[in-house]
């Protein structure tokens, strides 16, 4: 059974060391090892069998904070081929995909495991990650992070060396798209989800997200995609001094979710306001026929009689 270990530091456990300046040391307890930095030496002996959250000193009488890695830390920290997902987005993945214990999720683009490891706490070892990652040395890092990370292998997890291949997968609950071009995978991502499944996508640019979510549209099979990105700013806090700090994570991803439909059913038009350049391009036609174009003088966009007539309650 694989639990996050407690208690006690002991030998094979990931120590995470914290200097005064906040920056971050990691390393794997072995009896007689000694961490070196440019402060001096750390015998991991003054670690093994001490509890998470002591000081040790280092011989060049430098304090360190220890505590046991969170994910969060080992998947910025871990060995990369692909770039990690960041924290934030595998948060946003994990709650608004819902993606929950005992759930069958197919993940395409195992990059280097940091998104595989999320999945896996989520889904605990009742649930089921199958993982595909078409380039070898890719899955090789994922593979070995993975294993860092729980300590061994995960029973829930199957690491696919291969373009994704929908062929024997039925009744997913979740598929989760990290590639170029998810948009590709579109309908073979609803052949795998059971109704009411949820399709994730994350993608780097917005040419990316608009092809995505226009292909979720135009599948057929999806409820009205939703996309968003998030970012993260941290704050200085010190006594009266309260401010934003000076650099925050910004732009790393879009996130795109959709709703598997029940097969054979088409989701009703949703209504939205016509864009400005719609607007515009309707309204010269309208000129060019001698009518007066909808809202005309009224200091407002125009809209639809059907849009106007929603948005009263008609």
């Amino acid at each position: 059974m694989i639990t996050p270990p407690r208690g006690p530091f002991a030998v094979g456990d990931q120590v995470q060391l914290t200097d005064p300046k906040g920056r971050k040391h990691r390393l794997v307890l072995g009896p007689g090892k000694s961490f070196h930095t440019h402060r001096g030496a750390l015998a991991h002996d003054d670690l093994i069998g001490k509890p998470e959250g002591v000081v040790v000193t280092s011989a060049g009488g430098t304090p360190y904070l220890a505590f046991r890695p969170l994910l969060a830390d080992y998947a910025l920290a871990m060995e990369r081929g692909a770039a990690v997902v960041y924290p934030k987005d595998a948060a946003q993945i994990v709650g608004l995909a819902d993606v929950f214990p005992g759930a069958h999720v197919v993940e395409a683009g195992a990059g280097s495991g940091a998104l595989s490891c999320w999945l896996l706490r989520a889904v605990g070892e009742t649930g089921r990650l199958i993982s595909f990652e078409r380039r070898p040395d890719f899955a090789e890092i994922a593979a070995a992070n993975v294993r860092r990370y729980f300590g061994g292998p995960h029973p829930a997890w199957q690491l696919v060396v291969a373009e994704l291949d929908p062929a024997g997968i039925k009744d997913a609950d979740r598929v989760v798209l990290d590639m170029l071009a998810p948009w590709d995978y579109v309908a073979a991502a609803a052949d795998m989800l059971r109704p009411g499944g949820v399709l994730c996508c994350y993608v780097a640019t917005t040419t990316q997200l608009a092809r995505t979510v226009t292909a979720a549209r135009e599948q057929g099979n999806f409820a009205e995609p939703a996309a968003w990105e998030t970012l993260q700013r941290g704050w200085h806090v010190d006594g009266l001094a309260v401010r934003p700090e000076h650099r925050m994570i910004g732009h790393t991803g879009f996130l795109v979710t959709a709703r598997r439909l029940a097969d054979g059913v088409v989701a009703p038009p949703r209504r939205r306001r016509p864009s400005t350049g719609a607007e515009a391009a309707a309204a010269a036609a309208a000129g060019a026929d001698g009518a007066t174009a909808p809202g005309a003088g009224t200091g407002r966009p125009a809209e639809t009689a059907e849009v106007a007539g929603a948005d009263r309650g008609e």
